[in-house]
Formats: structure tokens, sequence, C-alpha cells
């Protein structure tokens, strides 16, 4: 069960077409400014790109919750387009994590909002592994608040990509804004890095346990929770194919070859990645002396 954190109340919610906002043309590629946009996800529920990366925003009577800051600038671009197209202040931030890539840069949203974030998270910020506000709120493995006619149910994914992960549920709108572990049709980043694998599975199975309808992840496109199990399959099935080659002798580059994942080519980075996933499974494999 989730414990009630804190009660507001509102009743109207804020309804706006949002148009996409792209940067002008860049003088020379090295220059090119970022790609920033805004797309409404379902009812009050909205997206924020920064190039790559994404966050989630809703809009309620009371105000409006923000999440992951990703960088200073995004902030303040963020700021003028909600000032402009809502008027409404910004009351909360919920931290996904605390990785610099997601979250740097939550003090440019000013003193006077609730920041929200893991316990873990406020111990990391503290410690100065986040150049990013330090939480005023924390909590250990659920919270709930409730703020303008709609309903915040956060929850921790334990260890395995990062200590400090939480996964935020928007209710009426049966949203969850999920960061990292899970991204909708495209092969996980790299080669694992900063990851336990067992673990990050274990937090995708976390998320499979959540009731909700529409993810909106902080990389690739918005999909449903049948994208958590999609991901989580994956990585078993990845798993089970480096283990098998590297007990039968084979090399890393051997993998590599003949490691395909066909059913996987239409994923996004599959190119790129899949190289790279091969190459971290069979380190961590290795490190956690499974072969």
């Amino acid at each position: 069960m989730f414990r009630l954190k804190s009660v507001l109340v509102g009743s109207l919610a804020a309804s706006a077409m949002i148009a996409v906002v792209v940067g002008s043309a860049p003088a020379s590629a090295q220059n090119k400014p970022p790609k920033r946009s805004i797309s409404k996800v379902t009812g009050d529920v909205y997206r924020f790109q920064n190039n790559f990366r994404f966050a989630m925003f809703v809009v309620t009577n009371d105000g409006i919750v923000v999440t992951d800051p990703i960088k200073p600038d995004a902030v303040n671009w963020l700021k003028g387009e909600l000032e402009q197209r809502f008027n409404k202040p910004v009351t909360h931030m919920i931290y996904s994590h605390t990785h610099g890539d997601h979250n740097t840069g939550g003090q440019a949203w000013g003193s006077g909002v609730t920041v929200i974030a893991h316990e873990n998270a406020k111990k990391n910020v503290e410690a100065g592994k986040a150049d990013t506000a330090v939480p005023t709120e924390t909590f250990s493995d659920e919270m709930v608040f409730r703020i303008g006619g709609k309903t915040f149910e956060l929850k921790y994914l334990g260890e395995g990509h990062s200590d400090d992960l939480i996964v935020t549920v928007v209710r009426p709108e049966n949203v969850a804004f999920v960061v990292d572990p899970v991204a909708p049709n495209r092969l996980p980043f790299r080669n694992f890095p900063r990851t336990d694998i067992v673990g990050l599975m274990n937090q995708i199975k976390v998320i499979e346990s959540l009731n909700f309808k529409t993810l909106v992840p902080g990389h690739s496109v918005v999909g449903t929770k049948q994208d958590a199990t999609n991901n989580r399959i994956y990585i078993e099935k990845l798993m089970a194919e480096v283990t098998a080659g590297l007990k039968a002798g084979k090399s890393v580059d051997d993998l590599v070859k003949t490691v395909t994942m066909d059913e996987y080519k239409g994923w996004g980075a599959y190119g790129p990645f899949r190289p790279m996933n091969i190459q971290g499974m069979a380190a961590w494999l290795k490190k956690a002396g499974r072969v």
C-alpha cells in the first residue's frame, strides 16, 4: 500500500494544444542548437524533449509538477514555455534518479519548489555525486502525494541501474514515468554502464508489477507497460546466449559476430548498441562469477 504524504485539493485540469518547438538551423554541425519540444501524452500529462533525453510534467489546477531537470539551460527553456502556455507556478519537482545526464541543474527551478526523491538520491546529491538541487522531501519505498486533482504514486525500484531510481505513476491518467531501465523498442544503452544487470532485471519486474497503462520513458518513444516486459525478455535472452557462448569457450569477438539477436533488428540503436550490449553482458557475467 502507498502511504499518503500530503493532500492538496483541486478540480480544474489545464488543457492546451502544444506545438513542437525546434531551434533554428545551425551555422555548423558543432553549433547545432538542442532539439527541444513539448508534446501532450494524455490528459494533463506532457513530455519535454531535450535532444535524446525526455522528462515529464503534469499540469494541475494548483500548479505544475515537473520531473528531471536534465540540465540548467533545459530548465530555463522549459520555464519560459510553461509560463507562456499555462501561467501556473511549478510547485514540485520529482527526480527519477541522480545520474547527471537526467538530473543536473535542478537549482534553476528556484528555491520555492518542493523537490521529491528517494532517500538515497539526497545522500548522493549531498555527497557531490550530482550537481542539482538537494531534495527537500524523501522516502524509502513508496510515497503518494496529491495536488490539484492529480495523484502521484512514487515507487523505489531497488538497486540495479543506480541505487536511487524511482518510477512516478500519475492518476487519473495512469501514466508511468520510467527513466533508463526501460526504453520502448530500443536496445539497452551501450554496454550497460554503471549497472548490475540482475538488479536491472529486478527493477523492470517492479515496473511490471505496477498498475499503469502508458509508459513515458526517459529515452525513445512513448509506450505501454508491455514494453517493460519486452525489454526484460530481451535482456534475459541476451544473457542466456552470451552465457552459453562463453561457457562454450567462445571469445567476446566471436559472440559479437554470432549473437545477432535478429528478432530485435527493428528496435532503435540495434546497429551500434547490439555489439556493445554483448560486450557489456560478457564483462558483467565474468565480473559476477557466472562464467
